[in-house]
This record gives structure tokens, sequence and C-alpha cells, in this order.
């Protein structure tokens, strides 16, 4: 008997389609397939319902949700034999778009029934886990603003990028030393990838890779709003290395020290997080998380 959880986060993507048991059943085969189905009801539970289903002995663990559900989900199975599964049901769904996961719900839990199985890397910042993307500068205060707004949606990121844009002179003055390198002052991005999307098929590291052992990194220095406006479309043309204020390099590890700060406003994988360092270490971990994806 192989034994299915699926953790189900109710209100990705507005909610709209919510996924039931005699849904999940008719993709299955009765005696062979076990399932269950948890629900998270608030911010980390999530955490831990996988938790309990890792002591449950479930053999494949699967997030139902966006990039921040998956993040809860993954972190509890990095170094185990439990397979991730993902049902892309969030707005943006970076990861399972990088993995080739579709958002059609039939064609993602076929890939579960399948069971083909690869191993990726993980990214960790101060000892928490990314699996897609994390960065301080404007997209943390993008996140910031768009998990304040009611709309999981294209239009409402599209807001939060507005109001950030407007706010940016509003923000607290940020200092930051890279590795012992001369600290850059307002730098406009600091972001380190381990995936080649941020979700809505946008991105900034188009060829970093899940597999490779290193951590994409683009830094952006302080630029006007002008500049800002023709990094968005470079954006969409996946053309970030023609601003000449960018600089991209890989790594495998990356340390960032905050003057005249005790915290850093982080994004980690689509979700706001306020970490209260001035210090953030940067590292990866090669091929520590199973997943479950298309041959």
């Amino acid at each position: 008997m192989i034994h299915i959880h699926f953790i189900v986060n109710p209100i990705a993507g507005n909610g709209h389609t919510p996924l039931t048991k005699d849904e999940l059943q008719s993709y299955f085969i009765s005696g062979v397939h076990d399932l269950t189905i948890k629900i998270s009801e608030y911010k980390a539970h999530a955490t831990l319902l996988t938790q309990e289903s890792v002591l449950e002995k479930a053999d494949i663990i699967v997030a139902c949700g966006g990039d921040g559900t998956i993040n809860e989900v993954a972190t509890c199975l990095i170094g185990t034999n439990i397979a991730l599964g993902i049902v892309p049901m969030g707005s943006g769904n970076g990861l399972a778009s990088n993995l080739k996961i579709p958002k059609n719900r039939r064609k993602a839990l076929e890939i579960i029934r399948n069971k083909h199985k690869e191993h990726i890397d993980v990214g960790s910042i101060n000892g928490r886990y990314f699996f897609s993307n994390t960065g301080v500068g404007f997209d943390a205060r993008l996140i910031k603003h768009y998990e304040s707004s009611e709309k999981r949606t294209l239009l409402g990121y599209i807001s939060a990028c507005a109001i950030t844009f407007r706010d940016i002179k509003k923000n607290e003055p940020l200092s930051i030393g890279i590795d012992g390198e001369t600290p850059m002052i307002n730098p406009f991005i600091v972001l380190i990838s381990n995936s080649n999307e941020m979700g809505y098929k946008l991105s900034l590291t188009p060829k970093a890779s899940l597999q490779d052992g290193k951590l994409d990194v683009l830094v952006i220095k302080k630029i006007n709003r002008l500049k800002m406006l023709w990094l968005g479309i470079l954006i969409l043309i996946r053309k970030v290395h023609w601003l000449k204020e960018s600089k991209s390099f890989q790594t495998s590890k990356l340390h960032l020290t905050r003057n005249h700060s005790d915290f850093f406003d982080t994004q980690v994988d689509g979700e706001h997080n306020r970490i209260d360092t001035n210090q953030l270490d940067i590292s990866i971990l090669e091929k520590s998380l199973c997943v479950l994806t298309a041959k």
C-alpha cells in the first residue's frame, strides 16, 4: 500500500476550486493507494500537518497550494526518503513551473501517481530553507505590500509593485556588504535564486538550475525610476543582464552584512520574512529534497 498524504491550503488561488477526497480517489487505485487529506487553517499549519504525516510514515506528501505552502511542506522532508508531490494551486506557482508540473490538476495528479523521482537542491538563509529564491531590497518590500493586499492575483502583484515604486524613497537607508566587498548603499535588489522562476512566468535569473549545486545571485545597484521602468521591460523579455547596473554570479555560499541596523526585511519563496540580525548566511544543500516530477 502506498500512503499518500495531501496537505491542502484551501485559500490558495483564492480557493475557487477546492480539492476533495472524492475527486482525488478517481485518479488513484483503490487497494494500492491509501489517501489522506489534511487542511491547513493558518500560516505554518501546513508544517505541523506535514510533521504529523512524517510520523505517520507517509510515503508521499503532496503540497496543494502556492510556493508558500510548498515551502512549509518541503521544509519537513529535506534529507528524508519521503517524496514531495506538488499540486499547484497558488497564484504564482514559481517552483512548480520550474519543475514542469502543470497547473492542470489532472496532469499534476498523474505525475504523483507515476512516482517519477528526482532530487533537487535546497537553499538555506540563516537556517530557514528556500526552494525558489530569497532576497532583500525591492522584492522584499514588494512581497510585504502584496501580503497586505486582499488580491492574490497578478493584478494584485502589479498593484503592490506600483505601491512599492511609490514608497521607494520612504524606506530606511540600506547599506549591504557582500562577502567582504565594499558595501553598497541602497541597492535596488539582491536576489538569490535556486530556481529560474519567481512565479507568473517571470524570471530575474533565467539560467538558474535546481540541480547544479549553485545559487544564482543577481545584484542591482541603486537605480533611478526611469531605469526601474526599463528593468521591468527587461524582466518581461528575460534580459536583465542588459541593465548595466546589474551583476550576476554563481556561488555555493553568500554572506550579507547590513550596516546601521539589526534586522533584514527579506522575502523567502514569495513570503515576507523579517530576520532580526544584521548578518545573513546563505548556502546551498545539494540534492537534498526528493520531488515527483514529469519524466
